[in-house]
């Protein structure tokens, strides 16, 4: 039987079709651009002034620690597929399979489920409208999924400029929000913020961990490229450090912006930036609508921009799984021999989300319940994988001891799972309140209105979490198995590249 830790004959043929183009600058924004999800700010601040509490305390129990680890982690073990080999590395191969599918999916489920419907809304709502559920609806969003995947499919020399481009322009837009609030209050003043208005309470704290937690995870997806960057070992803690303090930012000070313009009752999770700007534009008089137009043309490319980033991340670790034998054989593990690109599994990225948003345009409710359901559906997939991706961290430590890691977090291994074992309670959590909202509140004796609160019915929202996660461990179960073939005659161990410091090899 295969040693869990050996690679395939194919994932070493398809290794030489990558293209090294991913240089310092260009991972930084690559993460940028897929990480910080500025479509969550509405969301985020629906629960109030301790939405920026908890955002704050969230960034240094979580978000620093989380950071540390796979700062080690991405700069120590630079096989293309990132989560998907460390995992394999430390569990074996079916587990890595579990995660890299959980981490995979939770793009196209997100892509089409609920950043089209964010970009068609903001759409109709600011340039021109769109009527729900016309065929100009379905048109828009089948051609926002597919310019996303397309910008997977080219090769990533040239690929990698749109996400490029939609972080810069993510960064920008949040800093020109962020300086026209501050000329808005100067000239109409801001609400009344006292500190009991960032009073945590328990109630917020089990609403908005999910949200923020699915916010500030993912700064180690660039390894899913690592093969394809020119140093992953250096460029990718440096990358981490710098893009998780740019995240912080990106969340702390919007929402704080927003929660200064904006009456608490009139933020939704499609609305609320879109609310906050529309308020505080009304500084540019007249010329108040053009803003506006303009800012939701940018705003949407900066979302296609993000799912453009995603795919181009996600999908490689997806065709690195298949081509390891842990995904329906090798059919999707290959690169193209040109392009250096998966295109089969970019092509699968693009149905699964077109499927998913016929799925969810079948739902009943407004557009803001919607993107809720869809938003806590892709939360839980992508925070299960964490579940399994943390340990497996944790365990590389120890499991590869001598393993040359150009930074290593200072401390001790004890220390280091000590830093593990803070992150895996919080994503333990989240994962739970995700998937079953509502139930740690009445443990604890809290109101709790779940068709309020989700515009749905319980029934109608555990139906289609639960009949999601367990549409993807079907497919899981029947891709591994599938794979099987792939998997009879591995012959290297990809964790020797990462060994090759070592004093005699």
């Amino acid at each position: 039987m295969a040693q869990p830790t050996t690679s395939t004959p194919l994932a070493q043929e398809q290794s030489k079709h990558l293209q090294k183009s991913l240089g310092r600058f260009d991972i930084l924004l690559l993460v940028v651009a897929a990480v910080i999800s500025i479509e969550v700010l509405g969301q985020v601040s629906g629960f109030g002034g301790e939405t920026f509490t908890w955002t704050l305390i969230l960034a240094v129990t979580f978000m620093v620690p989380y950071g540390l680890i796979f700062a080690e982690t991405g700069g120590a073990f630079t096989e293309e597929g990132g989560v998907y080999v460390w995992t394999k590395m430390a569990f074996g191969r079916v587990v890595a399979a579990i995660t890299s599918l959980f981490t995979w999916v939770t793009q196209p489920v997100w892509v089409g489920g609920a950043m089209a419907f964010v970009a068609v809304e903001t759409w109709s709502e600011y340039v021109g409208h769109v009527e729900a559920g016309s065929v100009g609806d379905y048109i828009f969003k089948l051609l926002f999924i597919w310019i996303t995947v397309s910008s997977a499919i080219v090769s990533l020399k040239h690929g990698k400029w749109l996400p490029s481009l939609g972080a810069i322009l993510k960064v920008v837009f949040l800093t020109f929000f962020i300086l026209v609030t501050l000329a808005y209050g100067v000239q109409h003043g801001f609400n009344g913020l006292d500190l009991g208005f960032f009073a945590p309470t328990l109630a917020g704290f089990l609403g908005v961990t999910p949200l923020l937690l699915f916010s500030f995870l993912g700064f180690e997806s660039g390894n899913s490229a690592a093969g394809e960057m020119k140093n992953p070992a250096k460029d990718v803690p440096i990358s981490v450090a710098r893009s998780s303090m740019i995240a912080a930012a990106s969340y702390l000070l919007p929402i704080l912006a927003i929660l200064l313009v904006v009456p608490l009752d009139q933020i939704t999770g499609i609305g609320g930036l879109f609310g906050a700007i529309s308020t505080v534009y009304t500084v540019f008089g007249p010329a108040a609508d053009a803003m506006l137009a303009v800012s939701a043309v940018v705003f949407c490319f900066v979302l296609v921009a993000q799912g453009a980033a995603w795919m181009i991340i996600s999908d490689r670790m997806q065709a690195m799984a298949a081509a390891d034998g842990s995904f329906f054989g090798g059919f999707f593990g290959r690169f193209h021999p040109k392009l250096g690109t998966p295109i089969r599994v970019n092509t699968l990225s693009g149905v699964v989300a077109t499927l998913f948003m016929l799925a969810a345009m079948q739902l009943s409710g407004t557009s803001s319940a919607l993107f809720g359901v869809v938003l806590s559906i892709a939360i839980s997939t992508f925070l299960l994988s964490y579940l399994l991706a943390i340990p497996a961290a944790v365990r590389l430590r120890t499991k590869y001891p001598l393993t040359n890691r150009p930074f290593k977090v200072p401390v001790s291994d004890t220390g280091f799972r000590v830093l593990g074992c803070i992150c895996f309670i919080w994503i333990l959590i989240g994962s739970w309140v995700a998937i079953f909202p509502g139930t740690l509140e009445m443990l604890f004796g809290l109101d709790y209105d779940f068709e309020e609160t989700w515009g749905v019915s319980q029934v109608t929202f555990e139906a289609f979490a639960l009949g999601t996660l367990a549409s993807i461990l079907a497919l899981g179960i029947v891709g591994y198995v599938r794979g099987n073939k792939v998997r009879q005659d591995p012959v290297t161990d990809p964790s020797k590249d990462s060994e090759a410091a070592l004093p005699g090899v």
